[in-house]
């Protein structure tokens, strides 16, 4: 799903305009950025929980050429599954 598509079907659902729910889900994304720059959670109660991980710098190979080259430290998202889509996924 692209993410004209997310905002057609947001739309469709919430009963708002394509301009109204691409607000929303802008809005809603540059929430959860900002939330993960300062280093805090977004809790989702029955979706899921976005997290803002630190990688620490290493060694990595280029697969294409076998060469290792360091990796510098770094901030990563990650999203880890609540129970309610977990079950609405398998369910």
């Amino acid at each position: 799903m692209t993410k004209a598509e997310l905002v057609a079907a947001i739309a469709d659902q919430a009963g708002l305009t394509k301009d109204q729910a691409k607000k929303a889900l802008d809005a809603f994304t540059d929430s959860v950025v900002a939330a993960l720059k300062k280093n805090d959670d977004v809790r989702l109660v029955g979706f899921g929980t976005f997290l803002a991980v630190k990688r620490e710098a290493g060694t990595a190979r280029n697969p294409r050429t076998g060469e290792t080259v360091q990796r510098p430290a770094s901030v990563t998202a990650r999203f880890r599954v609540g129970e309610g889509l977990k079950g609405a996924l398998n369910g």
